[in-house]
């Protein structure tokens, strides 16, 4: 990705093909969120796809909801709209690399949320990849406040923008 910001994906699924175009789209919106924060130091964020049935499994067992969700997050270091609030025991000793968390996404979530909303499958995954990134970096969303929505949208903005001006100058 770069040499500040790492990203693994762990594919535990198989009704989607996650293709490395998509991964690449992946690694540069993770990328513009952190930018767009502020974070100057090496992160790794680890990102799993799964399937319906294996993210009901985890959401039942974290956070006692027993129904397949679109996306999960699981922050490792403590933080809050952005600022490091502690990152004690949340470096990697060897590499220097700060943990920031871990993001998993039910696949097959995506491609009925793609449907309905009428986009691509694509788009709606970067939408939850910035989704968890943003409550990995410690933003909340609630009816009264669209701070962490439209940093969203703002980065996807910026990826498909750079997509489509990569696509003009070929």
């Amino acid at each position: 990705m770069s040499d500040l910001f790492y990203i693994e994906i762990f594919n535990d699924q198989s009704l989607f093909t996650i293709e490395k175009h998509i991964e690449d789209k992946i690694a540069a919106a993770v990328k513009e969120c952190l930018l767009h924060e502020g974070i100057d130091r090496k992160c790794q964020i680890d990102i799993q796809f799964t399937d319906n049935n294996k993210i009901r499994l985890i959401n039942n067992q974290y956070r006692h909801i027993d129904k397949a969700t679109d996306v999960l997050s699981f922050p490792i270091t403590t933080m809050e709209d952005g600022k490091i609030i502690s990152a004690e025991g949340d470096l990697n000793l060897d590499s220097g690399v700060l943990l920031l968390g871990d993001i998993i996404i039910s696949v097959e979530k995506a491609g009925e949320q793609a449907y309905k909303y009428g986009h691509s499958f694509e788009r709606e995954i970067l939408f939850l990849i910035t989704h968890g990134v943003y409550h990995l970096l410690g933003y909340n969303h609630n009816e009264n406040d669209n701070t962490m929505i439209d940093r969203q949208e703002e980065i996807l903005k910026r990826v498909w923008n750079n997509e489509k001006s990569k696509k003009d100058m070929e």
